[in-house]
């Protein structure tokens, strides 16, 4: 598995805009935490000189371009307000954004909206008075989350459609587009995404990145067989180092590659106290697998702790703390010892191809 490592964001930012001079797409799988959206910041902020740009973004700050006005005062006319002083929204009013977002937002929602192009503000609503018309609402934030993600694929359609206004998009960068939907949903924004990006046959590139497993592995099966122009990855974050992981030519399974950080992690002796948080993520999640009821059955039982509590116990403890990823704190030496005592044994009752932890063959055939 072909590693990179990284100082810093603009470096790997760098790295990603160097790629993309020979593939079209770049598929990032990252835990929460990591960087991923500062990682698009970077990104975006490599294409500006002055006024110029030329990456179109979705991310938490694309949200943030959109803000409510509860009219406090009259407590009725409740409007959606747009940032106008971004380039997100230049041009819109003259391509009738209603009937490009509408078609999109059908696919997901229930609701309907109206845009007052002279305020810049959205209007949502469901029912209509037979004399009054609409009657304004306030979505949920779901439901305002997935308005904004339709808002900006109706943009991106436009940038792919080279419009005058778009024309200076040369990447789209998408970072967890689908953090407020159910899987159904994230199968359906993954393929229709999917879609819409091969439409720009290589003349946009981009950048996609996710949490969410399910849309990392649809958006691979999607994309992958432009093989010469995809790149899939994992992305994270080892010490104060960023690094890249390619995730060869089959689907992303990434409690593997964790595995393999933990496992690196543990032999080299800088543990920090996140990592028992990406360790309980991976017993829970094969607990599931196995149709277990708790994590703690994926623990070995020692016979001074016939019921697995003892270690249990210290991963609920361990993995709860307020441990951050940017600033991280080394463990102390016994917390060290219980963890790799936990994860060896993990990794010797959970069977995984030798080819992928070369160590283990070594530490058998002793």
């Amino acid at each position: 598995m072909s590693i990179t490592s990284f100082v810093n964001l603009d470096a790997l930012a760098t790295h990603l805009r160097k790629e993309l001079e020979a593939k079209e797409y770049i598929l990032l799988y990252a835990y929460n935490g990591v960087g991923k959206t500062r990682l698009s910041m970077a990104f975006k902020e490599l294409g500006k000189q002055e006024d110029e740009r030329d990456t179109l973004y979705f991310n938490a700050f694309t949200e943030d371009l959109f803000s409510w006005d509860n009219d406090l005062e009259e407590d009725k006319q409740r409007v959606l307000r747009m940032n106008t002083d971004s380039h997100f929204f230049d041009g819109l009013q003259e391509l009738e954004m209603e009937n490009r977002i509408r078609p999109l937002l059908a696919r997901y929602s229930d609701f309907d909206f109206f845009i007052d192009y002279d305020n810049w503000e959205i209007t949502f609503f469901r029912d209509r008075d037979k004399n009054q018309g609409p009657i304004p609402i306030k979505v949920s934030r779901g439901e305002e989350n997935i308005f904004v993600w339709c808002f900006f694929l109706a943009v991106a359609q436009l940038a792919i459609d080279r419009q005058e206004a778009y024309k200076w998009v040369k990447y789209i960068y998408a970072d967890d587009p689908i953090s407020s939907l159910d899987d159904n949903n994230a199968i359906a924004v993954a393929s229709h995404l999917a879609q819409l990006l091969k439409g720009a046959n290589g003349q946009i590139k981009a950048v996609i990145s996710s949490r969410h497993a399910l849309f990392f592995n649809v958006m691979w099966n999607e994309l992958h067989e432009k093989r010469k122009g995809f790149q899939p990855y994992f992305f994270s974050k080892l010490g104060n180092d960023y690094t890249l992981r390619y995730t060869n030519d089959t689907p992303f399974f990434h409690h593997v590659a964790l595995l393999r950080q933990l496992r690196e992690a543990a032999e080299s002796g800088q543990l920090y106290t996140y990592h028992f948080n990406v360790l309980r993520g991976v017993l829970e999640k094969t607990a599931v697998f196995h149709g277990f009821n708790n994590f703690s059955a994926c623990i070995q039982k020692d016979k001074d702790d016939e019921d697995g509590v003892l270690y249990a116990r210290l991963i609920n403890v361990l993995s709860h703390g307020n441990y951050s990823l940017f600033e991280p704190r080394e463990m102390l030496e016994e917390s060290k010892q219980y963890f790799k005592k936990i994860l060896h044994d993990f990794m010797a009752n959970y069977r995984f191809n030798p080819e992928l932890f070369p160590e283990l063959t070594e530490e058998a055939s002793v």
